[in-house]
Protein backbone atom coordinates (compact mmCIF):
# COMPACT_ATOMS: atom_id res chain seq x y z
CA UNK A 1 0.00 0.00 0.00
CA UNK A 2 2.83 2.39 0.82
CA UNK A 3 4.30 1.63 -2.69
CA UNK A 4 1.31 2.23 -4.27
CA UNK A 5 0.48 5.76 -2.54
CA UNK A 6 4.39 6.63 -3.61
CA UNK A 7 3.88 5.51 -6.95
CA UNK A 8 0.66 7.59 -6.95
CA UNK A 9 2.13 10.75 -5.85
CA UNK A 10 5.27 10.26 -8.40
CA UNK A 11 2.43 10.13 -10.91
CA UNK A 12 0.83 13.35 -9.84
CA UNK A 13 3.63 15.24 -9.35
CA UNK A 14 4.68 14.64 -13.31
CA UNK A 15 1.42 15.19 -14.34
CA UNK A 16 1.20 18.41 -12.08
CA UNK A 17 1.43 21.39 -14.00
CA UNK A 18 2.36 25.32 -12.69
CA UNK A 19 5.10 24.96 -10.48
CA UNK A 20 6.10 27.71 -8.42
CA UNK A 21 9.17 30.40 -9.82
CA UNK A 22 10.51 29.60 -6.43
CA UNK A 23 10.58 25.54 -7.02
CA UNK A 24 13.84 26.64 -9.72
CA UNK A 25 17.42 27.24 -9.28
CA UNK A 26 17.99 30.44 -11.05
CA UNK A 27 20.71 32.03 -10.66
CA UNK A 28 21.04 35.33 -13.03
CA UNK A 29 19.69 34.01 -16.73
CA UNK A 30 16.12 34.88 -17.23
CA UNK A 31 13.23 32.88 -16.22
CA UNK A 32 9.86 32.27 -18.19
CA UNK A 33 7.64 33.41 -15.17
CA UNK A 34 5.15 30.94 -13.46
CA UNK A 35 1.71 32.50 -16.03
CA UNK A 36 3.41 32.75 -18.74
CA UNK A 37 4.71 29.29 -18.62
CA UNK A 38 1.19 28.01 -17.49
CA UNK A 39 -0.26 29.61 -20.76
CA UNK A 40 2.96 28.20 -22.83
CA UNK A 41 2.60 24.72 -22.32
CA UNK A 42 -1.34 24.58 -22.03
CA UNK A 43 -0.65 26.19 -25.84
CA UNK A 44 1.67 23.29 -26.99
CA UNK A 45 -0.30 20.76 -25.38
CA UNK A 46 2.29 18.29 -24.55
CA UNK A 47 1.00 14.54 -23.70
CA UNK A 48 2.59 12.06 -21.98
CA UNK A 49 4.76 10.57 -24.73
CA UNK A 50 5.34 13.47 -26.94
CA UNK A 51 8.96 14.42 -27.97
CA UNK A 52 9.46 18.23 -27.16
CA UNK A 53 12.61 20.91 -28.06
CA UNK A 54 12.85 23.83 -26.14
CA UNK A 55 14.91 26.34 -28.15
CA UNK A 56 16.30 29.06 -25.86
CA UNK A 57 15.77 27.23 -22.71
CA UNK A 58 17.11 29.80 -20.37
CA UNK A 59 16.73 28.02 -16.68
CA UNK A 60 15.29 25.60 -17.87
CA UNK A 61 11.98 26.01 -16.25
CA UNK A 62 10.16 24.91 -20.02
CA UNK A 63 12.06 21.82 -19.96
CA UNK A 64 11.27 20.74 -16.41
CA UNK A 65 7.33 20.97 -16.84
CA UNK A 66 7.66 19.60 -20.18
CA UNK A 67 9.43 16.79 -19.39
CA UNK A 68 6.56 16.14 -16.25
CA UNK A 69 4.07 16.24 -18.56
CA UNK A 70 5.81 13.73 -20.70
CA UNK A 71 7.21 11.01 -18.75
CA UNK A 72 7.07 8.53 -21.31
CA UNK A 73 8.15 10.98 -24.05
CA UNK A 74 11.73 12.90 -23.85
CA UNK A 75 12.85 16.76 -23.99
CA UNK A 76 15.31 18.47 -25.46
CA UNK A 77 16.57 21.94 -24.38
CA UNK A 78 18.67 23.83 -26.71
CA UNK A 79 20.73 26.44 -25.36
CA UNK A 80 23.74 28.21 -26.06
CA UNK A 81 24.84 29.62 -22.56
CA UNK A 82 26.98 28.17 -20.56
CA UNK A 83 25.63 29.49 -17.47
CA UNK A 84 22.52 28.63 -18.75
CA UNK A 85 23.32 25.20 -19.69
CA UNK A 86 25.01 24.52 -15.83
CA UNK A 87 21.14 25.68 -14.95
CA UNK A 88 19.09 23.45 -16.61
CA UNK A 89 21.18 20.85 -15.76
CA UNK A 90 21.04 21.42 -12.04
CA UNK A 91 17.45 21.56 -12.11
CA UNK A 92 17.01 18.50 -14.45
CA UNK A 93 18.79 16.69 -11.24
CA UNK A 94 16.74 18.89 -8.65
CA UNK A 95 13.58 17.53 -9.77
CA UNK A 96 15.13 13.88 -10.60
CA UNK A 97 14.35 14.00 -14.79
CA UNK A 98 16.07 11.31 -16.81
CA UNK A 99 13.43 12.14 -20.00
CA UNK A 100 15.40 15.71 -20.35
CA UNK A 101 18.65 16.12 -22.27
CA UNK A 102 20.57 19.21 -22.68
CA UNK A 103 22.20 20.89 -25.68
CA UNK A 104 24.50 23.07 -25.71
CA UNK A 105 24.49 25.23 -28.62
CA UNK A 106 23.44 28.03 -30.83
CA UNK A 107 20.19 27.05 -32.71
CA UNK A 108 19.60 26.02 -35.37
CA UNK A 109 22.76 24.10 -35.04
CA UNK A 110 21.21 21.80 -31.99
CA UNK A 111 18.45 20.84 -33.73
CA UNK A 112 20.41 18.81 -36.63
CA UNK A 113 20.48 15.44 -34.81
CA UNK A 114 17.09 15.43 -32.97
CA UNK A 115 13.96 13.11 -34.12
CA UNK A 116 11.07 14.30 -34.89
CA UNK A 117 9.23 16.28 -32.62
CA UNK A 118 6.01 16.53 -31.29
CA UNK A 119 5.88 20.21 -30.02
CA UNK A 120 8.49 23.00 -29.80
CA UNK A 121 9.15 26.00 -27.53
CA UNK A 122 11.12 28.98 -28.29
CA UNK A 123 12.21 31.28 -25.91
CA UNK A 124 15.27 32.44 -27.52
CA UNK A 125 16.41 32.97 -31.00
CA UNK A 126 19.60 34.74 -31.00
CA UNK A 127 18.40 36.62 -33.89
CA UNK A 128 18.09 33.22 -36.21
CA UNK A 129 14.57 33.34 -36.00
CA UNK A 130 13.47 32.34 -39.59
CA UNK A 131 16.59 29.72 -39.90
CA UNK A 132 15.42 28.44 -36.33
CA UNK A 133 12.10 28.42 -37.92
CA UNK A 134 13.28 26.92 -41.20
CA UNK A 135 14.87 23.66 -39.45
CA UNK A 136 11.65 22.99 -36.75
CA UNK A 137 9.19 23.35 -40.02
CA UNK A 138 11.27 20.07 -41.18
CA UNK A 139 11.18 18.13 -37.78
CA UNK A 140 7.98 18.60 -36.64
CA UNK A 141 5.51 15.84 -37.77
CA UNK A 142 1.88 16.69 -38.91
CA UNK A 143 -0.60 18.05 -36.25
CA UNK A 144 2.25 18.91 -34.38
CA UNK A 145 2.31 22.62 -31.83
CA UNK A 146 4.79 25.39 -32.43
CA UNK A 147 4.88 28.15 -29.28
CA UNK A 148 6.93 31.29 -29.93
CA UNK A 149 6.96 33.23 -26.95
CA UNK A 150 8.31 37.60 -28.06
CA UNK A 151 9.35 39.86 -25.83
CA UNK A 152 10.62 42.79 -28.39
CA UNK A 153 7.68 43.64 -31.23
CA UNK A 154 10.78 43.15 -33.40
CA UNK A 155 10.87 39.73 -32.72
CA UNK A 156 7.25 39.13 -33.11
CA UNK A 157 6.86 40.83 -36.51
CA UNK A 158 9.83 38.85 -37.14
CA UNK A 159 7.94 35.76 -36.82
CA UNK A 160 4.76 37.04 -38.17
CA UNK A 161 6.40 37.95 -41.51
CA UNK A 162 7.86 33.79 -41.81
CA UNK A 163 4.10 32.86 -40.47
CA UNK A 164 2.82 34.90 -43.59
CA UNK A 165 5.37 33.74 -46.03
CA UNK A 166 4.74 29.86 -44.99
CA UNK A 167 1.40 30.12 -44.64
CA UNK A 168 1.12 26.30 -45.89
CA UNK A 169 3.08 24.94 -43.94
CA UNK A 170 1.32 26.36 -40.29
CA UNK A 171 -1.75 27.79 -38.97
CA UNK A 172 -1.07 30.64 -36.05
CA UNK A 173 -3.14 32.68 -33.86
CA UNK A 174 -1.32 35.30 -31.30
CA UNK A 175 -2.35 36.03 -28.13
CA UNK A 176 -0.52 39.44 -26.17
CA UNK A 177 -0.35 38.86 -22.31
CA UNK A 178 0.18 41.14 -19.28
CA UNK A 179 0.82 40.28 -15.61
CA UNK A 180 0.50 42.18 -12.87
CA UNK A 181 1.12 41.00 -9.11
CA UNK A 182 0.04 42.77 -6.47
CA UNK A 183 2.81 44.00 -4.08
CA UNK A 184 2.29 45.17 -0.48
CA UNK A 185 3.26 49.06 0.18
CA UNK A 186 2.62 49.56 3.88
CA UNK A 187 -0.86 49.18 4.65
CA UNK A 188 -1.53 48.64 0.48
CA UNK A 189 -1.72 46.49 -2.38
CA UNK A 190 -0.13 47.82 -5.35
CA UNK A 191 -0.32 46.31 -8.81
CA UNK A 192 3.65 45.89 -10.28
CA UNK A 193 3.47 45.18 -13.92
CA UNK A 194 5.51 42.15 -15.64
CA UNK A 195 6.85 42.94 -19.48
CA UNK A 196 3.97 41.66 -22.22
CA UNK A 197 4.73 39.21 -23.73
CA UNK A 198 3.30 37.93 -27.15
CA UNK A 199 2.55 34.55 -27.65
CA UNK A 200 2.29 32.76 -30.65
CA UNK A 201 0.93 29.62 -31.47
CA UNK A 202 1.50 27.39 -34.77
CA UNK A 203 -0.28 24.16 -35.96
CA UNK A 204 1.82 22.28 -38.07
CA UNK A 205 -0.57 21.49 -41.45
CA UNK A 206 -0.81 18.72 -43.41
Amino acid sequence: DCCGRDGREREGLQMKLGLPDAAFIRGKVPMTKHEIRILTLVKAQIGPRDIVCDIGAGTGSLSIEAARLAPEGHVYAIERKKEAVCLIEANRERFGLENLSVIEAEAPAGLEGLPSVDAAMIGGSGGHLASILDCVAGKMREGGRLVINCITVQTLAEALDYLHAHETVYRYEAVQVQVSRLRRVGPYDMAEAQNPVYIITCTKEA
